[in-house]
């Protein structure tokens, strides 16, 4: 984190354990002031049971969290009340309208009386929802929910924003509109810590931690874990039917790791200049020839596969 600025969620060690399986498996990470911190993981990786603890909805079993600088085992109520939270399912009431909805939330969060009306004007623009406040939510188009649900989380002017796979199953137009407004509320000082499972989103983040089983596997900037996490060079392997090839592929001199990736293989390689050309005539020799191998720049998605598989290898364990 940045040394000039405060931080606002403190995690160290946390565990959280529902019987024998281990849920959340001792995660540390700390979120400044005004930074969007993405958990990036595959559904199960943990990031919701770790997000509520967070809330102060969930008990830890070891482990401690601070939100706001207060100990979320000690006063749930209190960091309740300084967070805005948006969970991965629709929050808002689909029998109501915009405005009532809008009203609602005001009063659970205590917004003050002669404050609320401007709130909820900011949250109706915020979601391009302008003379439609008396429309039923349960009308809106999937991107607009979205929209208006953060509007409602953010009407108290929380600090510290939770945000739970909050563009799941909304289109990627929606998708972007919607981490504009998360942008934005960074920008004026707002931590924010979003779970997603799409990898694109990762690239949005200022900094990503990339979970899996409960565990935290990597933690930085887009560009660190892209340029320093895999340590090779990436070639993307094209031809038809290539990827029932990835065994031989494995085996080739200078080949680290190999995944399938659509129709093509991407391979790990010590050096993509001269393992590029070896590779295809590797492939000929073997009686695959026309195959085109040519070095591309990782992405999150390229990152993430590595690192999964790493972990689980360094546990004796499948992918």
């Amino acid at each position: 984190m940045p040394a000039d600025t405060a931080a606002q969620i403190l995690v160290d060690g946390l565990v959280k354990r529902f019987g024998a399986f281990v849920a959340v498996d001792g995660v540390s990470f700390g979120v400044a002031r005004g930074e969007i911190m993405g958990f990036l993981g595959p559904n199960g990786a943990g990031k919701s049971t770790l997000i509520r603890i967070l809330c102060g909805l969930l008990r830890p079993n070891a482990g401690r969290a601070l939100v706001a600088g207060i100990d979320v085992t000690k006063d749930p109520d209190a960091v309740r009340q300084r967070i805005g939270y948006m969970s991965q399912k629709f929050s808002l009431y689909n029998t109501l309208s915009v405005i009532e909805n809008l009203r609602f939330f005001g009063g659970v969060y205590g917004v003050p009386r002669d404050q609320l009306e401007q709130r909820i004007r900011f949250a109706v623009d915020m979601a391009g929802l302008a003379g439609r406040e008396t429309s039923l939510v349960a009308t809106l188009a999937g991107g607009w929910k979205q929209r208006l649900a953060l509007g409602a989380a953010i009407l108290h002017r929380p600090a510290i924003l939770f945000l739970d796979e909050p563009t799941s199953g909304v289109d990627p137009e929606s998708r972007r509109r919607f981490w504009d407004l998360i942008h934005t509320l960074g920008a004026e000082g707002v931590s924010v810590l979003v779970s997603t499972h799409y990898m694109d989103e990762a690239e949005y983040c200022n900094r990503v931690a990339l979970i899996t089983r409960g565990r935290l596997i990597a933690l930085g900037t887009p560009h660190e874990l892209r340029r320093r996490s895999l340590g090779a060079e990436l070639l993307a392997i094209e031809r038809e039917g290539i990827v029932n090839a990835i065994e031989l592929v494995e085996k080739a001199p200078g080949v680290h790791d190999v995944a399938v990736f659509g129709n093509a293989l991407h391979a790990l390689v010590d050096d993509a200049a001269t393992r590029a050309p070896a590779l295809v005539a590797y492939l000929a020799a073997h009686g695959i020839a026309g195959a085109i191998a040519r070095r591309i720049e990782p992405t999150m998605e390229d990152t993430f596969v590595h690192l999964v598989g790493a972990a689980a290898k360094a546990r004796g364990e499948a992918a």
